[in-house]
């Protein structure tokens, strides 16, 4: 009697049942991993990267770079801080950045962080990104640095019901980043002006009141920092779109000219941007590029880009800048490089960098231009390349015939004083 009683117990409670998956991530080869779907319910289909960033997976998932692609973050605590209204990267807090997921390895706790507003869950579905938990991130990776980034399909629904033959054929009919231009999905749609500063701790964002130097920044993509790093240099910044013409650029008789960064192919991009960046060229006109503007520049100069196998996505990739001998580390995200030997000679490579050997900046020897393939605006950090925007504050001041100001990081304020 007591053994038939556990037995219906036992298949009442159904205790020994896998619990059913809720989320699934299928690469285009056909892999199938299974998880415990998080934000957004639906489906999306993009290319799959890897994140070594171990902070500031809410700029990540904002920034605008990162279009047509599934983040992996390797680091396991993602979500652990929560989310705020202040570490959004997109221009339009509201609008959506084209991420098209999120894989993390372990379930999303409560907030703890005196900044934050919101569940990170509850984050990702007030933006429409759809997460899965429970994946072993570490092996992932391995597989894309095995194989490359591959196409691939995320799917969270609450039921576990998926019509899985149906998912696997996306990614498998998905053309992938190489040929597609995805700068007009996440650009501004008219023109505007910027003079917020950076982030104070106990303060908040500040303005800049006083501006010295006029640029125009052609956002292909760009991020809230770079622009309050340009506001921090005394710049009095307008803003405009990926498809602003050469003459458009140079009708603002800019002091400087800012090219963005940005998601895709720049080549696909290139085909309406080199033209305008050429006309800026020959204006002899101060510019710097980061990321996406500096792979356009580079194939405006003469160059050619190639996409990379896996990419480069993290905060700690160290850069030599060849024009100081010093080391930096760098925030980097980008799946397509300038090939340094396609250059010509009137072009000096700048900044390598010493994971690869791939190329990290570039200027020209006779004209006041130059890029670089990370993000020294670095939000939330790490902050060692933030002298890029000084030089490019110099070559303004050296066009008005005015002195240099000096490269070198202040000292820091003690955290107690700020």
């Amino acid at each position: 009697m007591a053994d038939t009683m556990l037995t219906d117990t036992i298949a009442d409670e159904n205790v020994w049942a896998e619990p059913k998956p809720t989320a699934l991530l299928i690469l285009a080869d056909g892999t199938v991993i299974e998880g415990r779907g998080i934000g957004a319910v639906g489906h999306a289909v993009g290319e799959v990267c890897f994140n070594t960033a171990m902070t500031g997976y809410q700029e990540i998932l904002t920034d605008p770079s990162y279009a047509g692609q599934i983040i992996t973050f390797t680091f396991p605590h993602i979500g652990n801080v929560g989310t705020n209204d202040e570490d959004i990267e997109t221009i339009n807090m509201a609008s959506a950045s084209g991420v098209r997921g999120c894989v993390i390895k372990t379930d999303i706790t409560d907030p703890s962080n005196y900044r934050a507003l919101k569940n990170f869950d509850q984050w990702l579905k007030s933006r429409g990104i759809v997460g899965i938990a429970g994946v072993d991130t570490r092996a992932l990776t391995s597989l894309i640095r095995e194989k490359g980034m591959p196409n691939a399909v995320i799917a969270h629904a609450p039921d576990g019901a998926f019509d899985r033959q149906a998912l696997a054929q996306e990614p498998a009919a998905w053309p992938g980043l190489e040929g597609m231009d995805l700068a007009k999905d996440v650009t501004t749609g008219q023109s505007f002006r910027w003079d917020e500063t950076t982030w104070v701790w106990n303060k908040g964002f500040g303005r800049e009141e006083n501006p010295v130097h006029k640029v125009v920044a052609v956002d292909y993509g760009i991020k809230r920092n770079i622009l309050r790093l340009l506001a921090d240099a005394g710049c009095d910044v307008t803003v405009l779109p990926a498809t602003a013409t050469g003459e458009e650029i140079l009708a603002h008789k800019p002091d400087g000219v800012f090219l963005s960064n940005g998601p895709g192919d720049p080549a696909a991009t290139g085909e309406y941007a080199v033209p305008a960046i050429k006309e800026v060229i020959a204006a002899d006109v101060p510019l710097f590029g980061i990321c996406l503007g500096h792979q356009m520049l580079g194939i405006a100069l003469g160059g050619e880009t190639k996409k990379m196998h896996q990419g480069h996505h993290g905060a700690n990739h160290p850069v030599q800048d060849r024009t100081t001998g010093k080391v930096e580390i760098t925030s980097m995200n980008h799946g397509f490089a300038v090939d340094a030997g396609s250059l010509p000679d009137t072009v000096e490579e700048t900044h390598v960098s010493l994971f690869d050997g791939s190329n990290c900046g570039l200027r020209v020897k006779d004209k006041p231009i130059f890029s670089v393939q990370y993000h020294p605006e670095a939000s939330p950090g790490p902050q060692d390349s933030h002298y890029l925007f000084t030089r490019f504050v110099n070559l303004m001041r050296a066009r008005k015939g005015e002195a240099a100001l000096s490269e070198a990081r202040p000292t820091p304020v003690p955290l107690q004083t700020r």
